[in-house]
C-alpha cells in the first residue's frame, strides 16, 4: 500500500493536535504569578468519553502563597475533580494580603 507525502503530512498532523488537544491548558486572572503548577490528570473515564472542556475555578491563595481553597464555577464533572486537585498544589507569590484568583483549565 503506498502513501502520498499528503497523506503522511494530514495523518501527522492530526496525530499531534489530538496530542495537544489531550494536554491540558491554563489561563490564570490575578495579579500574583504562579511559582510552581501541577498538571490536572485527564480522568481516564472522560478520556473513554471523549470529554472536553474548560474547568473554571475560583482560588483563594494565603499570603505565603500557598492555595488555601478551590471553588469550582463551572465545567463537566467528569474533569472538575481533576482540576481542583492539580490547582490545590499549585504555588503562588507572596503577598502581604490574601487574594483571589479564577482560574481556567482546558481539557
Amino acid at each position: 500500500m503506498r502513501f502520498s507525502t499528503g497523506q503522511i503530512l494530514r495523518s501527522l498532523a492530526s496525530l499531534l493536535l489530538f496530542s495537544i488537544a489531550l494536554s491540558p491548558t491554563f489561563a490564570a486572572d490575578s495579579t500574583r504569578a504562579v511559582k510552581t503548577k501541577t498538571e490536572p490528570v485527564y480522568p481516564e473515564l472522560a478520556r473513554r468519553m471523549n470529554i472536553s472542556g474548560t474547568v473554571k475555578l475560583q482560588v483563594t491563595i494565603a499570603p505565603d502563597g500557598s492555595v488555601k481553597a478551590v471553588k469550582p464555577l463551572g465545567g463537566h464533572p467528569l474533569l472538575i475533580d481533576s482540576a481542583v486537585n492539580a490547582v490545590k498544589s499549585w504555588k503562588y507569590e507572596s503577598s502581604k494580603d490574601e487574594t483571589t484568583a479564577l482560574v481556567s483549565i482546558v481539557f
